[in-house]
């Protein structure tokens, strides 16, 4: 498994680098945007371990650039900032994952072994070749795939994996501590926003009007219910 470092400071890509050699991954580096970008472009990494705070752009930028060219690559940020609102912003651009600087490499290493699973075995965790129909919503766990009143619509990784694991237990109440095990594969506390910030983006996707949710709905204190009306025409 390939993964691209991208940090400006020398001493935290060895560490990561270090982290992630421990477990066999092939490791390139990166100090500056535009060579992440380029590497990306080039090498099809399987993982990203992105800082935020970089020289000639910000790791929100490069974040933004990867998911505007249409690169579905698990990108996970790594950083010391630790406002909620630099959080919420990381996962709203398309971010699977955040953790705060100093990490733990073994947190490092399951986070990594958790996105890695998401990507190569998606048949294994999301049902092999279901389609489910909702209205207007149309989910494909075989090609991964998503089209709502015929249009295509594209998901990160994550956010496909949470919108299958959502629809595929449509009608039931989901806590959020099942969801995070299902759909991000951690079996110890973490964070929850980061679910509702990808309920969030699935929604402006996915909703005919985000504010009036049709599909996703929230169960307060609990988590989420995906609507009732059950899939027709899975196979």
């Amino acid at each position: 498994m390939r993964v691209l470092v991208v940090d400006d400071d020398a001493m935290i890509r060895k560490a990561v680098r270090l982290t992630c050699e421990s477990e066999g991954y092939e490791v390139t580096e990166v100090e500056r945007g535009a060579d992440a970008l380029a590497a990306v472009e080039a090498m099809r990494p399987d993982m990203v371990l992105l800082d935020l705070m970089m020289p000639d752009m910000s790791g929100f930028d490069i974040c933004r650039e990867i998911r505007r060219a249409g690169h579905r690559v698990p990108v996970v940020i790594l950083s010391a900032k630790s406002d909620e609102i630099d959080v919420v912003l990381g996962f709203e651009i398309g971010a699977d994952d955040y953790i705060q600087k100093p990490f733990r490499p073994r947190e490092l290493l399951a986070r990594i072994a958790a996105h890695l699973r998401k990507v190569h075995e998606p048949s294994a965790r999301n049902g092999e070749g279901r389609r489910l129909t909702f209205r207007g919503l149309v989910i494909d766990t075989g090609e991964r795939r998503v089209v709502r009143d015929g249009d295509d619509i594209t998901l990160t990784h994550t956010e496909f994996d949470l919108l299958a694991f959502l629809a595929g237990n449509a009608g039931e109440v989901l806590s959020r501590d099942r969801i995070l095990s299902s759909v991000w594969g951690y079996e110890h506390p973490i964070e929850t926003r980061v679910i509702d910030v990808h309920v969030r983006n699935l929604r402006r996707k996915i909703e005919p009007d985000p504010s009036q949710p049709r599909y996703i709905l929230a169960v307060p204190g609990i988590g989420y219910r995906f609507t009732n009306t059950r899939p027709e025409g899975a196979r």
